[in-house]
């Protein structure tokens, strides 16, 4: 068992003139990540009807959503290495695997969004994203555009990629987000786990880093440690990471890191209410 520690309405503005948000539902949260194959069914309803919930109370609301693969995924992506590169018959085989894996999981967020009356489509990334050496090397993004402007609701995922220098990789959330972040330009970037936000001494969870810049990342990036359950992309001292480069980069970003294990977290984020760690330029 990993360690784990515990608006206004306004219907007049037009849907294409709020910056889009970016919510990632973290593998450790949907699903038991050290149970292969289980998805955390109730929990999984409960978001899609919070995600509802902020979308009613603003029509404007411009949301792209992601999931991490957690306890599907994420197990026969480590017994193949596949994050790593992919050119045997055996690890071609493993590729095919944890797409068929995080596929599963896909469909299974995707129909209870559909299922609370969310118009979500689900738009796999290793069906239009290439990589190089494990990032996004080219990806069309013409259909989520179109998604976005129809004020529906695309769902992208951690998936697997073929990459021109290792043959195949997996592509985490965070590395979508990260590419999709420079070309869509969001204010709000939201990920949701299992934790309170980012602790200064995981595992013994005492102390919650409220704030994260630049300038103060080098006071906690020796403290602040990886995922404890299998997790093939980083964890969360890569999250972290990743979520600064971007601060530094998109001007007023912010970054959320945050528990969606409490009712109507979820909700409360996407109405621009703060909680956990937040990541900005400063």
């Amino acid at each position: 068992m990993s360690l784990q520690c515990s608006a206004v309405k306004n219907t007049a503005v037009s849907p294409t003139s709020q910056p889009v948000i970016f919510l990632k539902l973290g593998g450790s949260l949907i699903t038991d990540k050290n149970s292969p194959h289980t998805p955390r069914l109730d929990v999984i309803q409960r978001l899609a009807g919070e995600i509802l919930t902020a979308r009613r109370e603003n029509s404007a609301l411009r949301l792209l959503l992601g999931h991490g693969s957690g306890s599907f995924g994420h197990v026969p992506a480590r017994k193949y290495g596949t994050r790593q590169g992919v050119r045997s018959a055996q690890e071609w085989q493993g590729f095919v695997e944890v797409w068929r894996e995080a596929l599963m999981l896909n469909r299974i967020v995707v129909d209870a969004l559909g299922q609370a009356g969310l118009p979500a489509i689900s738009l796999p990334p290793s069906a239009s994203a290439l990589a190089h050496d494990g990032q996004v090397e080219a990806w069309n993004l013409a259909p989520l555009r179109h998604a976005l402007e129809a004020n529906l609701l695309p769902v992208v995922f951690g998936d697997v990629a073929f990459d021109s220098q290792r043959g195949g990789t997996i592509l985490s959330t965070e590395d979508l987000f990260s590419h999709l972040a420079y070309q869509l330009q969001p204010r709000r970037i939201l990920l949701a786990g299992i934790e309170a936000g980012v602790w200064a001494d995981f595992p013994q969870c005492t102390h919650l880093v409220n704030e994260i810049t630049p300038a103060s990342w080098s006071q906690h990036s020796a403290s602040i440690s990886g995922s404890i359950a299998p997790d093939v992309t980083g964890g969360m001292a890569s999250k972290v990471s990743q979520s600064l480069e971007l601060a530094e980069h998109i001007p007023g970003l912010e970054v959320l890191i945050f528990s969606g294990e409490t009712p109507g977290a979820i909700e409360q984020a996407l109405k621009g209410i703060k909680s956990g760690t937040r990541i900005w330029a400063g």
